[in-house]
């Protein structure tokens, strides 16, 4: 069977509300497809409309007794337009997956309305509401987060979207849910590799903690870091990992020589030893940070291999509102997980040093040279439909 493009569009309230997390994570471990794709969207007027239409024309019951294409239909035009007292736009997550039966497999994960729900088994169980008044007149509902019932209306739909929203820059600003403040920044959070093993929760689990941050993804984007990228993007830690190790390296040396000659030696040696080890120690360790980040040795990688897309997986996150950086930082945790406070990101999911669950920007200078070097406002869906739909 060959392989599917489906999607999920996760709904303003539901972003607002900080349910993105909880939503990703039912979406990856129900649906096991791969999230090949991610845009933070600000829906215009027009395409608001245009979607809304789409969905009526479409309509969706699949056996429930509620004409789903309508409803949704309804709700986009009242909670996908701009807002009408400021004119500013809502945000809107689009999230792309792939892989084998995407289109029902991504639904079966989504759910649909029901008339009485039983379970949280779906998306729409958890965070989705449809209440009628006593005369079976809906007066309220929540998606939580729309798909498209087949391959064709997914592709229509998915196309619609990427084509709209490709003036934009990728990354939002002057949103109706984020108020104006004199402190207001923007910073980078990556998900690292190890969070991409295998289908799980945890990508989601460790969005929702940085909810406890107040602030709002403005940014995101799926991707797989070439060398030249990491090389770029780690560039900081070269000379300080060069510098740091020379103590560790000197340490071990010595230890070593002592072991096999079997008589000590003087602490200056272990100092001269430091310095002549300490640089290529501290190189290592910054080729196995690439390694880790992209899949690929950068001391065995040909010129071609240098840009091309390594073979691991990063989840990109903006992150903006006062103060985002020193936040998203306190959440996270120091480097070293074992240092880290209990329920922050890095003692929960960290391993070590590099294999610490996330990285996020230490200044607001140095979330604009990460933003850059990793092309925020090049999410790669254009490509993307284009291999799958010509």
């Amino acid at each position: 069977m060959a392989k599917e493009l489906a999607f999920a569009l996760i709904t303003p309230y539901s972003l607002m509300k900080s349910r993105t997390g909880g939503i990703i994570g039912r979406l990856l471990i129900r649906s096991r497809l791969d999230l090949v794709g991610t845009r933070m969207i600000a829906p215009s007027k027009e395409l608001a409309e245009q979607y809304a239409a789409m969905l009526r024309r479409h309509g969706d019951t699949r056996g429930t007794g509620i004409d789903e294409g309508q409803l949704l239909s309804t709700y986009v035009e009242r909670r996908f337009m701009p807002d009408k007292s400021s004119g500013r736009r809502r945000r809107v997550m689009l999230l792309v997956f792939e892989g084998d039966d995407a289109v029902n497999r991504v639904n079966a994960a989504l759910g649909h309305f029901k008339k009485t729900i039983t379970s949280a088994e779906t998306v729409r169980d958890t965070y989705g509401d449809l209440v009628r008044d006593d005369n079976g007149e809906v007066i309220f509902i929540e998606p939580g987060a729309i798909s498209s019932p087949t391959p064709e209306k997914t592709r229509e739909a998915l196309e619609l979207w990427v084509k709209m929203s490709d003036e934009d820059d990728g990354l939002l600003e002057n949103i109706v849910d984020l108020a104006d403040t004199e402190d207001m920044q923007r910073t980078l959070v990556m998900l690292k590799p190890d969070n991409f093993k295998f289908a799980s929760m945890r990508p989601g689990t460790i969005i929702d903690i940085f909810s406890g941050s107040g602030l709002r993804i403005v940014g995101s984007k799926v991707g797989r870091l070439s060398v030249a990228e990491a090389l770029a993007f780690y560039a900081p830690v070269r000379e300080v990992l060069r510098v740091k190790k020379r103590q560790t390296a000197g340490q071990a040396a010595r230890e070593a020589i002592e072991r096999e000659f079997g008589f000590p030696l003087p602490l200056e040696l272990e100092r001269e030893l430091g310095s002549i080890l300490g640089p290529f120690f501290g190189e290592r360790q910054f080729n196995e940070l690439v390694h880790f980040m992209t899949g690929r040795w950068p001391q065995n990688s040909s010129e071609g291999q240098l840009n091309a897309p390594g073979t691991s997986r990063i989840l990109a996150l903006v992150y903006a509102g006062p103060n985002a950086v020193q936040r998203i930082r306190d959440i996270l945790g120091p480097t070293d997980p074992t240092k880290a406070l209990p329920g922050s990101v890095r003692k929960e999911y960290g391993t070590d040093v590099m294999v610490n669950a996330a990285h996020a920007s230490d200044s607001p200078e140095n979330a604009e040279r990460e933003m850059g070097i990793i092309r925020m406002n090049s999410d790669g869906l254009v490509d993307l439909l284009t291999s799958h739909y010509g």
